[in-house]
């Protein structure tokens, strides 16, 4: 059972071209923590302002830890989340599997 976070972003207008690489550099060093399974990056094709975050970890506590770290911190809430309209972020755990 995997633990999934879906962030959906609406940047400001024109400032796509500066969060998409912030996010690409986050990207990356968060698919090499512990416990991170998946970190993929997506813009819209109709409308380049809207970027949604697949982010899949081990755990809830893996998700909480890379919350806590230095790059999160300094990327996502100091360079990304000033540059945008809207933020949500949909936090997900598997529903058990129930036979028809």
């Amino acid at each position: 059972m995997t633990y999934v976070v879906v962030a959906r972003y609406r940047t400001r207008p024109g400032e796509q071209d500066t969060v998409l690489p912030l996010l690409d550099t986050m990207a990356a060093a968060s698919r090499r923590e512990p416990g991170n399974l998946g970190y993929r990056v997506h813009q819209g094709t109709e409308d380049p302002q809207a970027i949604v975050l697949y982010e899949e970890y081990a755990t809830e506590a893996d998700f909480t830890a890379h919350c806590a770290t230095p790059h999160f911190q300094e990327i996502v809430l100091g360079k990304v989340v000033p540059l945008l309209e809207s933020r949500d972020v949909l936090r997900c755990a598997p529903r058990e599997e129930v036979g028809a």
